[in-house]
């Protein structure tokens, strides 16, 4: 594994922020989807992300662990770009193989499972830690093993995603994300996909993750979610944040009209 120089003390990052985003700006050609945002997930804390439909929530958290190139400002997973280097002032691509590694230290959970179809429930989960990590089959069964547990699917281990609901399917893909050992996760509308009788499953299995202090950013519509679990709540629309702040204090009092309108569409 390549060595992570932190960057905290020289961009004047607080030593106990994992991400950091200081003006991130996204285009696709004319379309300019993130117009300069800032943002800070301390270490061990959940951030909920809400907003309409196109105002930039998803395509920031694939700036996050470089899914998506940023054309401008400054972004640090645990005080250290993912998909650059920094020489002087000027930051330059790395290659391919240094980024799948650095990459491997964020975990992502999408809307959908997006999990192997011909492979089994415990071969999903040990796919990325042997081939990425170099980890022993055994070990990584062992930890595949523990992690179904967590999840609350052991029984499940030797089927095949094709057999699993989407809530179980979503709840292995949570276990295989979590299989890399990453610092933090992030989680994309991690429940739209679901049944509503399904979410509730997922959610808990979430809750669990906040609990026991794993670093957390998660694009989502569930107000209730961020409301319960989140640490600050993150309302974006336009391609910046408009408010941010405690998710009780901001969805009782919305400071901003954008998000008093919002939420009382949502609510």
């Amino acid at each position: 594994m390549t060595t992570m120089v932190s960057h905290k003390s020289k961009f004047g990052v607080a030593e106990n922020v994992m991400v950091y985003a200081a003006g991130v700006r996204k285009s696709y050609g004319n379309l300019e989807v993130l117009r300069g945002v800032d943002l800070q997930v301390p270490e061990g804390s959940v951030a909920c992300i809400i907003g309409p439909s196109g105002s930039g929530k998803s395509t920031f958290l694939r700036c996050i662990n470089h899914l998506e190139e940023i054309n401008g400002g400054l972004l640090l997973v645990h005080g250290d770009f993912v998909g650059y280097r920094l020489e002087g002032r000027k930051l330059y691509e790395l290659p391919a193989a240094v980024i799948c590694e650095r990459r491997a230290e964020i975990g992502m959970v999408f809307q959908q499972f997006n999990l192997f179809p011909h492979m089994t429930v415990l071969e999903n989960l040990i796919e990325a830690p042997i081939r990425v990590r170099g980890e022993e089959p055994v070990v990584a069964k062992s930890r595949a093993q523990e992690l179904l547990e967590r999840v609350g699917l052991a029984e499940k281990r030797d089927a095949f995603p094709r057999n699993l609901s989407g809530g179980q399917q979503q709840r292995v893909a949570i276990a295989r994300a979590l299989a890399m050992k990453p610092k933090v996760l992030l989680f994309d509308e991690p429940t739209s996909a679901l049944d509503p009788e399904l979410v509730g499953e997922v959610l808990a299995v979430m809750k669990n993750l906040a609990s026991s202090g794993m670093t957390m950013v998660v694009v989502t519509h569930e107000i209730g979610f961020a409301r319960e679990v989140a640490d600050q709540l993150i309302f974006m629309d336009g391609g910046v944040v408009v408010e941010r702040g405690h998710p009780r204090a901001m969805i009782a009092n919305p400071q901003s009209p954008r998000t008093r309108e919002f939420l009382a569409r949502v609510l």
